[in-house]
């Protein structure tokens, strides 16, 4: 149970520096940070789940880690380097992406915990995870590391990104979680081809790639939406009684 927990406090601590060196002007080193302790967030659940040392105290403090790494850090990041150029609508901004990221994480955990939805929703998360929400806010950053040089008029529309990646994160939109994604046999050697050249890339690129992934993930969006209607409108029509005549 040691393990997992401490892959957790990890992530916190990684998290807590990206904030650090923010507020030192370290902004590159700051963002890395908080990708690390989305990483690790990431990964503490399976580790405890693989090796059997699931508890309610782990579940709490994934919880907390949660809102520090993916709401409180890349919030304050983007504030230091670019929203707090527009006083405090950039601040209002902030305060908003945290509280709606605690708010999500609050309600997965009820609709975690609820068992009267069908199966196949289970495949969708309700509203952009907030994973996902934390890579998408620090949007303007990964731009302006490509020299895209921080303004007022960057500020202005930062801020109601900022502002529109919190109202998704709390929305019903579904998103598709792929959860049950199965990959055919004669197509696995190409999927993790395909991962390793999205690492390699990552790795060479960071900035390029990590916005062509955030803006990949955002047209993704209404294509999610539409795979639900189209699942959604097929249950129905299967639970429908039949033609009599």
């Amino acid at each position: 149970m040691v393990f997992p927990n401490l892959v957790t406090v990890l992530a916190i601590c990684a998290g807590l520096s990206g904030i650090r060196f923010g507020f030192e002007g370290r902004f590159e080193s700051a963002v890395v940070m908080v990708l690390i302790a989305a990483f690790l967030d990431g990964i503490d659940g399976r580790l405890a789940r693989l090796l059997k040392a699931t508890s309610k105290f782990g579940a709490q403090m994934d919880s907390l880690a949660d809102i520090v790494n993916f709401g409180v850090a890349p919030a304050l990041v983007l504030y230091a380097y670019l929203l707090d150029r527009v006083g405090s609508l950039g601040w209002i901004a902030t305060l908003l992406f945290a509280i709606a990221c605690g708010m999500r994480l609050a309600r997965f955990n009820v609709l975690d915990e609820a068992h009267d939805q069908p199966d196949w929703q289970s495949d969708y998360f309700v509203g952009v995870p907030a994973p996902a929400g934390a890579l998408l806010v620090m949007l303007p950053l990964y731009i302006a590391f490509l020299g895209v040089h921080p303004t007022r008029t960057m500020a202005m529309i930062g801020t109601a990104y900022t502002v529109l990646v919190a109202f998704l994160l709390v929305s019903r939109l579904p998103v598709y979680s792929g959860k049950s994604l199965k990959i055919p046999g004669d197509r696995v050697l190409l999927v993790i081809l395909a991962v390793v050249l999205y690492f390699l890339l990552l790795a060479s690129y960071p900035w390029y790639t990590l916005t062509a992934s955030a803006f990949a993930y955002l047209a993704f969006l209404p294509l999610s939406m539409r795979a639900y209607s189209r699942r959604a409108k097929l249950e129905g029509e299967k639970e429908l009684p039949p033609d009599m005549d």
